[in-house]
């Protein structure tokens, strides 16, 4: 994997005191030029520079690292001094001040904390500098150092943000996965509670089988639900969702089970339908059904009191089709662009719900080759889902 230098030099340019060393560096030595280069095997980089000789650099700017002094302290790890070239037994000959035309140099390396070299603190000039001596060489090792140390403290921050996010994305994903829990198990818990209240108000036979089969699909779906909600944890978690397709079957008695919830639920609400859906359909039924339930529920929401929630579905044309239409206050124009993102919520004063049932509609739908899209007037809103009855 290719070294990310750009990282390594916006790590520089966020210590603030870098432009102060590099201007106590140039006073203090009387030199023209000092910089911070991230050196590597086989890279000279400049992260951040002070030059006042026109040597031609800025952050970013490169020397090929075999020209450099500084390859040889990144072997080394120690620090290289030079009064002057000219005078200097070792250096006197090398090809780097031949080079680059300078006299005097000082070039202190950067060291983490686990001993990983990072680069170096340098400083040249064409002319000779009296650098040989405690006090400078002190004060490059003392700003070295403190050059590894910000680098440090800011690697563990970057690690700390990076944790924060991880839990907060976890935070984020047990909260969906609890509201989605209390979001999608409220009809059939409700359709099942209405149903005890009633059986213990009725003797009649028929009426009461009537009411247990009721119950009874609401268990059924409550089952596929949870697992469902499973489904959705995992897809959060990046494993993904998969379609459980069972054999093609029509969908209105799914259709009609989700809507005698409702109603049984809403008695004081009017649901019409108009289902002409005979032709199989091979597809996770139970998410489908989840499906129309968020749409549904969706409409008694926001729809205008007093007024019906109109629903329908069709497998005409080679799609399989449910719309379910409200009448009431349109959708304002800032909202429609974010509908199905998870936790959008209207601001009407009897908004129940987690905002989630939009979301999860629209990713059964996505997860069957389809897509659910809304339109909204002050005559009604509707929302639409299609999908292929025959998916590739």
């Amino acid at each position: 994997m290719a070294h990310d230098f750009q990282h390594d030099i916006d790590a520089i340019a966020r210590i603030d005191a870098i432009p102060t060393i590099l201007d106590v560096v140039c006073r203090t030595t009387g030199m023209g030029f000092a910089a911070v280069a991230r050196v590597t095997e086989d890279r000279w980089i400049v992260c951040s520079v002070l030059d006042n000789i026109d040597f031609g650099l800025s952050p970013g700017g490169e020397l090929k690292v075999e020209t450099t002094i500084c390859n040889e302290i990144r072997a080394s790890h120690e620090a290289v001094v030079i009064d002057s070239v000219a005078d200097d037994a070792v250096f006197c000959g090398h090809h780097t001040p031949a080079q680059y035309g300078f006299q005097s140099y000082i070039s202190m390396p950067i060291i983490r904390k686990d001993g990983q070299f990072f680069g170096t603190l340098c400083a040249i000039d064409p002319r000779p500098a009296r650098l040989k001596n405690p006090e400078i060489i002190g004060m490059f090792k003392l700003f070295a150092e403190l050059i590894a140390t910000h680098l440090d403290a800011a690697e563990r921050l970057d690690a700390a943000r990076a944790e924060t996010l991880y839990e907060r994305g976890n935070k984020e994903l047990r909260e969906q996965f609890i509201a989605v829990l209390g979001h999608d198990l409220r009809n059939p818990l409700g359709s099942i509670a209405s149903g005890v209240n009633m059986l213990k108000r009725t003797d009649d036979e028929a009426k009461r089988a009537q009411i247990l089969a009721l119950m009874e699909g609401s268990v059924v779906r409550m089952s596929g639900l949870i697992d469902n909600v499973l489904d959705f944890a995992r897809a959060r978690m990046g494993a993904g969702l998969f379609v459980k397709e069972a054999e093609p079957k029509p969908v209105e008695a799914l259709l009609d089970q989700v809507v005698s919830e409702f109603r049984s639920i809403h008695p004081d609400q009017i649901i019409e339908t108009e289902f002409d859906a005979a032709k199989p359909v091979a597809a996770d039924h139970l998410r489908l059904g989840r499906l129309f339930s968020n749409l549904i529920g969706n409409a008694l929401t926001h729809g205008a009191a007093g007024e019906p929630v109109k629903a329908g579905a069709s497998t005409a044309g080679g799609e399989l089709v449910f719309w379910v239409a409200n009448s009431g206050k349109p959708i304002a124009a800032e909202m429609m662009g974010n509908l199905f993102q998870p936790f959008v919520r209207g601001k009407t004063t009897n908004e129940q719900g987690l905002g989630l049932g939009l979301y999860i509609a629209s990713e059964i739908a996505k997860m069957h080759g389809g897509k659910v899209e809304a339109t909204s007037t002050p005559h009604e809103t509707r929302f639409v889902f299609r999908m292929p009855l025959t998916r590739s």
